[in-house]
């Protein structure tokens, strides 16, 4: 009789979303063979089984396609980041940025209803993305897109797969191009510190008030103080106010003023931002159900 271990069950649960006791059942029944007791829980389960759609997606990739005046950049999403380096996955991912740029989607289902064939699936995009769950047995899912045309220039930069940034430009596409890894590396959140969200201003004011309040500082000099974190703060985050990351002794600013070129905006997208990430650990959670399991035996 085979051992069914710990890492087997898990394994089987993390392809099939199936209950662990289960996983352990048909890896049983299957002799430990994996395929076969896949087959047995879809048999019993139906389309609870291999079913991945419900598995966080906090790994992925972004791509990008620019064509004359018109680009686009995506990101979609995948569970794991082994998935990130599989050459359907990367496909889909430029295929589905080549698609926004050239047909302009309103929102993410209907990127997925344009017209797409790839590796034996279509007619869509999303019948692509259908397949390809199936075939590499995780979870991928459209995040997002950003598309612009319309008169300025445009390029981008990617670091590897998980990083990209999009930027409008007029000028010199060296420069604007120096700008796009300046942001990828620096991250800022606007272009200028006008642009600053409301809301990031308020929460790094607060934050300052706090500290002001425990200096036990009198109220005018905490009153600069809070005013004076807040503009340190808004020249961080300001993408024209940062020092530029390939010379730190000028500005973002004023290296394209000395370049005579103009940055109109930039999208930054860094893969996974804002999604919480599994950390389960399957086998140890697998192995602590089958000792409680044995234990009331």
């Amino acid at each position: 009789m085979a051992t069914i271990t710990a890492s087997m069950v898990a394994e089987l649960r993390a392809k099939t979303d199936a209950p662990m006791m289960e996983c352990k059942k048909a890896l049983t029944e299957a002799g430990g063979d994996m395929a076969k007791a896949e087959e047995i829980l879809r048999v019993k389960l139906g389309s609870k089984a291999g079913k991945a759609a419900s598995r966080v997606t906090a790994e992925g990739a972004v791509a990008a396609h620019i064509a004359d005046s018109t680009g686009a950049m995506v990101e979609i999403n995948c569970e794991t980041d082994f998935v990130t380096k599989n050459e359907m996955f990367l496909a889909m991912t430029q295929a589905a940025a080549r698609l926004v740029a050239e047909h302009d989607p309103a929102d993410l289902a209907g990127l997925g209803q344009l017209a797409y064939e790839q590796d034996g699936y279509g007619p869509t995009l999303e019948d692509v993305r259908k397949g390809l769950i199936g075939k590499i047995g995780e979870n991928m899912s459209f995040r997002r897109f950003v598309r612009k045309a319309g008169g300025a220039s445009l390029t981008h930069y990617l670091h590897g797969t998980r990083i990209g940034v999009l930027v409008e430009y007029e000028g010199d596409e060296v420069a604007a191009r120096d700008v796009a890894m300046h942001v990828a590396a620096m991250k800022p959140v606007a272009l200028a510190a006008a642009d600053v969200p409301a809301e990031l201003i308020e929460r790094e004011r607060s934050v300052a008030s706090a500290k002001a309040a425990e200096s036990g500082k009198p109220a005018d000099i905490a009153t600069k103080m809070i005013e004076g974190s807040v503009q340190k703060y808004l020249k961080e985050v300001s993408l024209l106010n940062q020092p530029f990351v390939k010379n730190d002794k000028q500005t973002v600013e004023q290296m394209l003023k000395e370049k005579n070129t103009r940055v109109l905006g930039f999208t930054l997208y860094v893969v996974g931002e804002g999604i919480e990430k599994r950390a389960d650990d399957f086998a140890s959670e697998v192995a602590a159900q089958m000792a409680a399991a044995q234990g009331k035996a």
